[in-house]
């Protein structure tokens, strides 16, 4: 027999959001092997099939609903700390620098991190998703480039592209209003995006600070340097 046939069957739960990829994703993995247990759409949804299957290893995409922002990401730190038995790929377009720093605060044994326009074959991810599986380490040289870095981002590269459109029009000195206009989105959802950027950008409600001056400044400051 050969190494490949040798192998133990992996036992996998697989988190994209896109039915596509995903669906994509288990009939390649299947052909190579692995039992795809489960799979699921959201953040929420990858935690509780893993606390259910106990699978050898969680393939998990970074933006994930409701928000698609770190969603994924968050949810595998709070498996590793939780099952950290379980081996976890993050398998994502997006690097979240700072989320692998802790994804890897324990250890990198059971962690793995590849880039999906850099994965040029199956065989290769699948060898990682073993690699992983079995203890062991899986980084793109990206990822890894950027923990060298020391993993801080500005608040600024933490915007989706979305939240980064409703800081620049707050910056002309729009309303959420005239930004939703602008967009051609609901005001309300306007207000979610302004919220998140004051999350990222750690300005707390207070009763004499305007956040949404703060935010701006903050901006202008970090685009300008």
């Amino acid at each position: 027999m050969t190494d490949r046939q040798l192998r133990r069957r992996l036992r996998v739960v697989l988190a994209e959001d896109s039915v596509v990829l995903r669906d994509g994703m288990v009939e390649l993995l299947g052909a190579r092997g692995c039992a795809v247990v489960a799979t699921t759409g959201t953040a929420p949804g990858l935690i509780d099939a893993v606390v259910e299957h106990r699978p050898d290893v969680a393939v998990v995409d970074v933006r994930m609903p409701p928000g698609h922002t770190d969603e994924g990401i968050r949810a595998a730190v709070e498996l590793r700390a939780r099952i950290p038995e379980v081996g976890i790929l993050v398998f994502s377009q997006h690097v979240e620098t700072a989320w692998a720093s802790r994804l890897l605060a324990d250890g990198a044994a059971g962690v793995g991190y590849l880039l999906k326009e850099r994965v040029a074959r199956t065989d290769a991810f699948v060898e990682a998703l073993h690699r992983v599986a079995d203890g062991g380490t899986a980084l793109d040289p990206e990822v890894v480039a950027g923990l060298l870095r020391g993993g801080r981002r500005r608040p600024v590269d933490t915007l989706t592209p979305r939240e980064r459109e409703v800081l620049e029009l707050m910056a002309e000195g729009r309303s959420n209003r005239a930004i939703a206009a602008t967009l051609t989105v609901s005001e309300r959802a306007v207000e979610k995006h302004v919220a998140a950027v004051f999350v990222k950008f750690g300005l707390e409600a207070t009763d004499t600070d305007n956040r949404r001056v703060k935010a701006v400044l903050a901006y202008l400051a970090e685009v300008g340097s």
